[in-house]
């Protein structure tokens, strides 16, 4: 047996901290915006230099990189025995006011994983590979998530590519072909034999209660609804209360609705009401027409259903009492989503025997992992993130924090990646 074939002892294994902030450094100076963020909607210019620079970075690596029909790039390195790699990764792209780890940080390290063992000659028996999907903050085109989705096969190519966006009326395949990354490989992609995705909480939890590694064992359903609602514009002065259809104030009412809904519930349902667009927008008008955005989530369907039935109530009887026409669209929908007890079970049990806290608790926020999940083991690492701020220029988890994550990631890979003969 050969060195590169004995097998890994993973409690000597440490990834290159600086390297990877160095990696993190040079990404977000893809996009810069005040305050330190980045934006990089997805296929735009912005998204397309940071895809070309971290493909570059792949390529350093001798990794075989794909790029497949709806612009996921894959890239995998060789291990000592045939079959589908262990793979980890996430996405590039940002929301328009995004911090510089939401994503990056799961995909560059997963090449600092990779790194990490060239340089010391190791291979593992399963190969390694690391993706970035496209789109999946869904800031741009909806739905979120789009590229993992179409990847295992949770919407269609040609559906995808359709997608037009509602902020410039670009279209996904449009936008493919002009950015040089509509590839050649096959979607639905191959299902890997297991997928961790390593990502910051996103949230307060961790911060809060001092733990410093979540091993994850689920996502949120999530429900996303536009409302619209139709009224009657008039003069501002000259209207008297009890004749205006107001489509402001149901807008405000729909948004008091949620949060009442949401406190009910209980336990873990949230709602949001994120944008109210108003028609005509003017101080002195009554407003003709309003667009409410609704996010609804909770770790239980049953709930989420019975959240959504309420909404749906609560939007019948403001059409009624207010004389306004209410219409809704759903643009996203997933249910909540367990990952693999196995996979979770070594993600702490890795994190504990390397003398770290660790909390086990539910994403609040959808991950590429929650698609990956439809087609292999899946699994993701959180690390915290302070006062939990992310989609925000002021998004910060510690360097040494960052190093934990990455290196619970390294050991959990190998341990993927490790066949057993016994």
């Amino acid at each position: 047996m050969s060195p590169t074939e004995r097998p890994i002892d993973v409690a000597g294994l440490e990834i290159d901290g600086g390297r990877l902030m160095r990696r993190l450094r040079e990404l977000a100076e893809i996009g810069p915006i005040d305050g330190g963020g980045v934006s990089r909607l997805a296929l735009t210019d912005a998204d397309k230099a940071g895809r070309d620079l971290v493909v570059t970075w792949m390529r350093d690596l001798g990794l075989e990189v794909s790029i497949d029909a709806i612009g996921n790039v894959v890239a995998t390195g060789r291990g000592r025995a045939d079959g589908p790699p262990v793979m980890t990764g996430s996405h590039i792209d940002t929301v328009a006011t995004g911090g510089i780890y939401d994503g990056n940080l799961g995909v560059l390290s997963g090449l600092e994983v990779i790194e990490t063992l060239a340089e010391r000659g190791l291979v593992t028996d399963r190969p390694l590979a690391v993706a970035f999907f496209t789109n999946e903050e869904g800031a741009r085109f909806p739905p979120d998530m789009m590229g993992s989705l179409c990847y295992v096969g949770g919407m269609t190519v040609e559906e995808a590519m359709s997608t037009a966006s509602a902020a410039d009326g670009a279209v996904v395949g449009d936008e493919l072909e002009r950015i040089g990354y509509r590839g050649p490989m096959p979607c639905p992609g191959p299902a890997p034999h297991a997928f961790v995705e390593y990502h910051i909480e996103q949230g307060p939890v961790l911060e809060e209660e001092g733990v410093a590694i979540g091993a994850v064992e689920g996502v949120q359903g999530i429900s996303w609804t536009e409302v619209t609602i139709e009224g009657q514009s008039n003069h501002a002065g000259t209207t008297p209360m009890r004749l205006r259809r107001d489509a402001g104030l149901a807008a405000g009412e729909v948004a008091v609705a949620v949060r009442r809904i949401a406190t009910e519930l209980g336990g873990d349902q949230v709602g949001t009401v994120g944008s109210i667009r108003l028609h005509p927008s003017l101080v002195n008008v009554v407003a003709a027409r309003a667009v409410v955005t609704v996010d609804l989530r909770n770790t239980d369907e049953q709930a989420l259903q019975e959240a959504e039935r309420r909404l749906a109530a609560e939007l019948d009887r403001l059409a009624e009492a207010e004389g306004v026409t209410v219409t809704t669209r759903s643009t996203a929908r997933f249910e909540p989503v367990t990952f693999d007890p196995a996979v979770v079970d070594l993600v702490a049990a890795t994190a504990s025997d390397m003398g770290l806290s660790v909390r086990r608790m539910p994403s609040g926020a959808g991950h590429d992992a929650q698609m990956m999940a439809r087609v292999c083991p899946t699994g993701m690492v959180f690390v915290p993130s302070v006062k939990g701020i992310s989609h925000n220029p002021a998004e910060h988890t510690e360097p040494e924090d960052l190093v934990a994550g990455a290196n619970v990631l390294l050991r959990t890979l190998v341990k993927l990646a490790t066949i057993d003969d016994a």
